[in-house]
């Protein structure tokens, strides 16, 4: 892989070591820095002439700081000669904000897409995006890998017998499906009534939950309330207390260490797209997503579709 050159920015660093270690591939030197004033600098220490160059930096909180860093990674790489420059954005920031709710409002995962573009991004590797009408917001291609195969291989011989997957929302019935297939459960679904644009109200649970362990899938926790209303419209519908949490990417801002101290939570199971800072929290295990990145990073030096080649190694 002597024309291929890894750099990592300064989000999640880990990760890109662990994926340089699973390619056994050194990574590129580079120097990034913050000036008083909060400007981004980056300098290449090494040559990515007519070089496919991979840049690994999740743009996760602060999502402007290290979004704007990839950017300017990318434009260096790009007025350095670099042949290709792939962004593995294993969190893709902003993925939230994905239409427009009312008049006046911007539409911002469209315009980060056009951002990686204009400083010249030829290709995104991302994970669990948070809705697919996301890729089409690129006119460059996006390979959308999914955590859910590496998760269920953790949790597998770690849950209880005649577990339910329980999806927090509609919009996560897709990735509920896809545990409950691979861990052979079934799927409950909690449907909400949006009060406002920072608060839900759990209204329905929909599906066998009485006397049985429940498995909840998302694939964002960031303050911890979605789930905490989870566990309480379970527990109301007489699920066992004892419950699982699973997500692909755990931000876990606003104190949410001390909110998903639930006593009906046993465990919390995430990856790594997002650096971890929480050393003494039992509840949490991290399990490493970089096989997956590495393995797709092959299948697209040999010519493959990243995607197709990651589906084919989990078949």
């Amino acid at each position: 892989m002597e024309d291929i050159i890894l750099f990592t920015g300064t989000a999640n660093p880990e990760l890109a070591n662990a994926i340089a270690h699973k390619l056994n591939l050194p990574l590129g030197a580079c120097a990034s820095e913050r000036f008083p004033d909060g400007e981004t600098a980056v300098r290449l220490l090494e040559s990515v002439h007519q070089k496919s160059v991979l840049i690994v930096q999740p743009s996760s909180p602060p999502v402007n700081d290290n979004l704007i860093e990839l950017m300017v990674f990318a434009d260096a790489c790009r007025r350095a000669a670099a042949d290709r420059i792939i962004a593995i954005v294993p969190y893709f920031g902003y993925s939230r904000a994905d239409s427009s709710q009312g008049q006046r409002e911007p539409i911002t995962a469209s315009m980060v897409a056009d951002l990686l573009q204009t400083v010249g991004v030829d290709r995104v590797v991302t994970l669990d995006l948070h809705t697919p009408q996301i890729e089409g917001f690129f006119r460059i291609p996006v390979d959308s890998l999914t955590a859910v195969p590496t998760l269920c291989d953790k949790l597998r011989n770690l849950l209880p017998p005649d577990i339910v997957v329980v999806s927090p929302d509609p919009g996560r019935v897709p990735m509920a499906t896809a545990y409950a297939q691979l861990l052979n459960s079934e799927v409950a679904v909690l449907h909400e009534q949006r009060k406002s644009g920072t608060e839900t109200m759990t209204i329905q649970v929909v599906g066998d939950v009485r006397d049985r362990p429940c498995l909840i899938v998302d694939d964002i926790i960031s303050t911890g309330r979605t789930i905490i209303r989870s566990i309480d419209a379970l527990l109301r519908a007489g699920a066992f207390p004892e419950m699982t949490v699973a997500a692909t990417h755990g931000l876990f801002i606003e104190n949410a260490q001390t909110k998903l101290s639930h006593a009906g939570i046993e465990a919390i199971f995430v990856t790594d797209t997002v650096a971890q800072e929480f050393r003494d929290w039992p509840k949490l295990h991290v399990v490493s997503i970089a096989a997956p990145i590495a393995s797709a990073i092959q299948g697209f030096k040999s010519d493959h579709s990243i995607h197709n080649s990651y589906e084919k190694r989990r078949s």
